[in-house]
């Protein structure tokens, strides 16, 4: 083999020890340079406009949008639930959360489906193109990292460490939130407007907890323990943490954790 050759193999074999000696090969991949943006459907089933807002949330959990890392949540609000069928999802706490987002936007009553990007702007579920034009501007808003490590589910209960980089806005305040949500649910509607109809949706919220306030010049970290309900396998979840400003306002980041185990 001519010099050269030798040159660069022992050049290379330097490099990969290395990085053994500096357990490089055991570090996780980079994560990726899309900003995140946190997207929240308010939905229902006893809505028979929402299943098409819901399954274009599906698309957005595919990352249809270059250099946005979309991360939905499905938030089934109960007000729906009179008119003849109970969506096993609502809960009257994302009812409230979206009552607080029709304040913050002056609206004169909530709808369903809504879709609320970032906490900043809000618009019908279903509307593609409005989308589109959100999410180029959270993509260029500035964001705090979050990160989610040691998410495990273990006898019911979910354990998880988030933590944050530091908070420069000494005039506003922060709050950081958690939340659960199942990969994938579905239902066969019996009754009200979807009457014989088979639901799926992405991303359904079953726990969405405020864990913590951050402080001014400083970052966040904090261990998470929450009791599930019975019979939820880790391989159904996703978990997410983000950071919004109090109203709700503004969310100035997030990060996504699907459990595998």
């Amino acid at each position: 083999m001519p010099r050269i050759g030798l040159v660069l193999l022992a050049l290379l074999g330097l490099a990969l020890a290395t990085r053994r000696l500096a357990g490089e090969e055991n570090l996780p991949p980079k994560e990726s340079s899309a900003a995140p943006v946190l997207v929240e459907l308010f939905t229902s089933e006893g809505c028979s406009s929402c299943p098409p807002a819901d399954a274009f949330l599906q698309q957005l959990d595919t990352q249809p949008f270059p250099g946005a890392h979309l991360i939905v949540l499905s938030e089934h609000v109960d007000y729906w639930n009179h008119i003849g069928w109970t969506d096993p999802y609502s809960s009257g706490a994302y009812s409230q959360r979206q009552s607080a987002y029709g304040d913050r936007f002056r609206l004169d009553s909530v709808y369903t489906p809504q879709m609320v990007v970032d906490g900043t702007e809000e618009f019908a579920g279903n509307n593609s193109g409005e989308a589109r034009k959100v999410f180029h501007q959270a993509i260029a808003a500035e964001k705090i990292s979050v990160r989610i490590s040691g998410a495990t589910l273990q006898t019911g209960v979910l354990r998880a460490h988030v933590e944050t980089g530091p908070f420069s806005a000494p005039e506003r305040q922060a709050d950081v939130f958690f939340v659960v949500a199942l990969n994938h649910a579905e239902s066969r509607v019996a009754r009200g407007e979807n009457a014989g109809r088979l639901l799926t949706h992405v991303a359904v919220v079953r726990n969405l907890v405020k864990v913590g306030r951050m402080e001014f010049g400083k970052a966040f970290s904090q261990d998470v323990s929450l009791k599930l309900q019975p019979g939820v396998e880790a391989r159904s979840l996703r978990v997410i943490a983000f950071v919004q400003e109090p109203g709700p306002g503004h969310v100035l980041g997030a990060a996504l954790e699907k459990l595998t185990k």
